[in-house]
């Protein structure tokens, strides 16, 4: 536990959502001990009137500018060089307020495929909100998401795992701050993904990622593949606004499978 000043920030959650405030403590836990890149401290976790409650660090925050975007970049590159001997992570956490398996796994596309995007899809299914036609693509995309490493597997880094503009930010001091994690060791491709999904980042914090550690060829698909767990997971939470994107996403991943 850090000192988080006279006056936190309190994040509330839902009675019987205190696993999400554990794993959002041990995800900033794991960011901060790396010493790349600046989190919130995390202080008391308790419950008041049946709600548990998390004491964060307050900071005063502001949208990224250049400098500090490029700052960031440079330091995400740093927080990515940080590896595991597997992917995954020693436990499960959450992706928002959704459940995101983890575990280990030696191979990087099968923890992808088996951990991320099928228990997306088999919830979108529970759900009764996509038809038998989007399963069996989304299965099979899932079952042939090897084909997209050919060129060789990526080696596992500490990803933030929920990297979009809503999560980061700089203090009055340009320096940047990046918060609520969703952490896990994957491909680090993942993150960057995820930083151009919603925008919410300067060019500055792309060009300086890519200068600090360029991107393998082919990214631009692999982007798409990451960004469908982000994708399907916004459905699942929010509904149907997100399903002609994921529809859209299976379509152009299988059609770059069948070349």
């Amino acid at each position: 536990m850090k000192p988080v000043g006279d006056q936190p920030f309190i994040k509330t959650v839902e009675a019987g959502a205190r696993p999400r405030l554990e794993a959002e403590i041990a995800g900033l836990a794991a960011l901060r001990a790396t010493g790349t890149v600046r989190v919130p401290a995390a202080g008391a976790l308790g419950e008041a009137q049946g709600k548990p409650f998390l004491e964060l660090e307050h900071l005063e925050l502001r949208p990224l500018d250049r400098q500090s975007g490029a700052a960031l970049g440079r330091q995400l590159a740093a927080l990515h060089r940080v590896s595991a001997e597997g992917f995954g992570w020693p436990t499960d956490n959450f992706i928002g307020v959704t459940a995101q398996a983890n575990g280990w796994m030696d191979g990087w596309p099968r923890f992808f495929a088996e951990r991320r995007l099928r228990p997306q899809l088999q919830m979108a299914a529970d759900g009764g909100g996509i038809d038998r036609m989007l399963r069996q693509d989304g299965e099979e995309l899932i079952e042939k998401v090897a084909a997209f490493f050919t060129a060789g597997h990526p080696a596992p880094s500490l990803l933030h795992g929920d990297l979009w503009g809503g999560n980061a930010g700089q203090l009055p001091d340009g320096t940047p701050v990046i918060f609520d994690p969703a952490c896990y060791f994957g491909d680090r491709e993942a993150d960057i993904a995820m930083s151009e999904l919603f925008g919410g980042f300067p060019d500055s914090f792309q060009a300086a990622y890519r200068e600090a550690w360029p991107l393998a060829d082919g990214y631009e698909t692999r982007k798409t593949l990451y960004n469908l767990y982000h994708v399907l997971n916004h459905y699942n939470m929010f509904g149907a606004g997100y399903l002609n994107q994921a529809k859209r996403m299976i379509a152009r991943l299988r059609a770059e499978l069948r070349g």
